[in-house]
Parts: structure tokens; C-alpha cells; sequence
């Protein structure tokens, strides 16, 4: 998969997002529980699938491929978009 740009995106499992998570939450944010809204899916942010670029990461629904989480980082600090997201319960 290539980003907007033509930049390579590497798909990994959502534990690969563990230290901005950890930066953003305070805590361990991988076997937190969320919720698809397309396919209704409850499963850990660790086992959503993580797309990453320059730009930031996603990470999308490992059922339906539904875009759950965005996160860009810069100097003002970190940038979350969880709009998609229904239930997200911290363990």
C-alpha cells in the first residue's frame, strides 16, 4: 500500500503503536478493547492493523479494514483523530 504522496506504507499489528500510545494515554493503551462501528468487532488495539508513513499511522480494523485511529505526531506534540472509534476501554 502506498500513502497520498507515493510514500511506502508498511502494514504491522497494532502493538507497533505502543509508545505513541503510551506517550498520548500514560498507560498501556495495546490490550485496551475498542469497538468497529462497520462490523461491530471488539478487539485489542494491539490487534488492529497498523499502516505507518512520514505523515503518521492508522490503525484500521483487522475484519473489515475500517479506519478506527489516526495519529500524527510534530512539534506541537500529538495528534489524535477517534471519531470512528464506538467503546474504547482501557484494560
Amino acid at each position: 500500500m502506498t500513502g497520498p504522496s507515493g510514500e511506502d506504507l508498511y502494514r504491522l499489528d497494532g502493538n507497533g503503536a505502543a509508545g505513541v500510545l503510551q506517550e498520548v494515554f500514560a498507560v498501556e493503551m495495546t490490550t485496551a478493547s475498542c469497538t468497529c462501528p462497520a462490523c461491530g468487532r471488539v478487539s485489542a488495539l494491539g490487534a488492529l492493523h497498523l499502516y505507518g508513513g512520514a505523515m503518521g499511522s492508522v490503525l484500521r480494523c483487522a475484519s473489515c479494514d475500517t479506519l478506527l485511529l489516526c495519529i500524527t505526531s510534530g512539534p506541537a506534540g500529538h495528534f489524535l483523530e477517534l471519531r470512528a472509534i464506538l467503546h474504547l476501554q482501557p484494560q
